[in-house]
């Protein structure tokens, strides 16, 4: 686990989700859970040059500062439907976001993403109103699942650390690749 600063930590892990391909420059968002608030990445946050002071700090339950991510109310959602949760990232995962363009649960080819999820739920939310409907559905599926992915939007992975939050969407987005390589190969046959 990094150990260092919670603000420098946060920014760590949302530039890794930028550096392996998970997000584009300004895509994406990450928080991570502080007794009863929670930092978050800002509204228009590039991974690239985000500084830890830009982070925002919001209550769990209370108003929401207009600098904090659009997906704000989201993580605020998650972190009350689920209070195990320390942390909550957004990735636009590229693979898995294209291999469940289609609505349907994403169910691995390979063992460990068996493994560690068995299926990832698909939410196929209305295309003009996604982030109200996210912000209301996500924390319902993260209450009881490590990752959900909103139907051509990208995922939301919840964990205990900022570390398991990345493992998920890591590990969901690997799963997804080998599929999308077996599928290529002919090796396998989506279920």
């Amino acid at each position: 686990m990094l150990e260092q600063d919670p603000r420098q930590s946060l920014v760590q892990y949302y530039r890794w989700l930028r550096q392996y391909g998970y997000n584009d420059s300004h895509s994406g968002n990450a928080s991570l859970r502080l007794d009863g608030r929670f930092l978050v990445t800002p509204t228009g946050a590039c991974a690239d040059t985000l500084q830890p002071e830009a982070l925002v700090e919001v209550p769990v339950e209370g108003p929401i500062p207009p600098t904090a991510s659009l997906d704000t109310p989201l993580h605020a959602g998650v972190y009350r439907a689920c209070p195990e949760a320390g942390a909550v990232l957004h990735a636009h995962v590229p693979h898995l976001a294209a291999l469940t363009l289609d609505g349907r649960a994403f169910e691995p080819a390979d063992f460990e993403g068996r493994y560690y999820f068995g299926r990832i739920e698909v939410l196929d939310l209305p295309e003009d109103d996604i982030i109200a409907a996210a912000h209301q559905a996500v924390p319902e599926v993260l209450a009881k699942a490590r990752i959900v992915v909103v139907r051509s939007h990208g995922a939301y992975a919840r964990g205990h650390s900022l570390e398991e939050a990345y493992k998920w969407i890591c590990s969901a987005e690997l799963a997804a690749r080998t599929a999308w390589l077996a599928l290529q190969a002919g090796t396998w046959r989506r279920p």
